[in-house]
């Protein structure tokens, strides 16, 4: 399947079922963000990292993405290194999962409502390594987001400024919902930049 740009362009804000969450294992407790400067050695953690992903799932990998602001020179970023794992299907979790737990990772969400969506974590360094089906919009919107913070120095200083501003005074629980407004305003941007909005 190719993904068309009217795919790549409606985001899908599906909520959990009735009585579903997406936590695996206790939700996460409420913790301040921190937002750090830039650090050279991000893009060096991101290449140990995809080694230890291909070394224990070898070809089941199909593709692994640096993604997020520690991918993004210059950008300054919450020091966690975000990972996007594409995977045949992520809804066979025995495919990839035990291998993963196996290399130190550990399975902390489970939305198969949202796009087949997994999240697994480690520390040292601390890793967020989402895990996607093959041909997943949101995996492409984080690829073209990230692409586009690196060309547009405006952007990402906006980015930026958001990110500290919400930071400041805001808990992880409302960090993502907060600069909401800025992301999917930058998004539109990237959009447009990348031809994928109609004219």
């Amino acid at each position: 399947m190719v993904l068309t740009a009217a795919q790549i362009v409606s985001f899908d804000d599906t909520s959990p079922p009735p009585g579903a969450s997406p936590w695996v294992g206790e939700p996460e407790q409420a913790r301040r963000i921190e937002i750090v400067e830039p650090d050279a050695a991000w893009p060096l953690l991101f290449a140990a990292v995809r080694d230890r992903i291909l070394g224990t799932l070898d070809d089941r990998a199909l593709r692994i993405d640096h993604v997020g602001s520690t991918a993004v020179p210059s950008l300054a970023a919450k020091p966690v290194i975000d990972v996007d794992l594409t995977v045949a299907d992520t809804d066979d979790e025995d495919a990839y999962v035990p291998a993963l737990e196996a290399a130190g990772f550990t399975l902390r969400v489970r939305e198969p409502w949202w796009l087949g969506h997994r999240m697994l974590v480690a520390s040292e360094p601390a890793v967020h390594l989402h895990v996607w089906p093959l041909d997943s919009p949101e995996a492409a919107r984080h690829r073209l987001f990230r692409d586009h913070l690196r060309a547009d120095a405006a952007d990402r200083a906006l980015y930026a400024r958001v990110k500290r501003e919400v930071a400041a005074d805001g808990l992880m629980s409302a960090y993502n919902e907060r600069k909401q407004a800025a992301v999917r305003a930058i998004y539109a941007r990237a959009f447009a930049a990348a031809g994928l909005l109609p004219g």
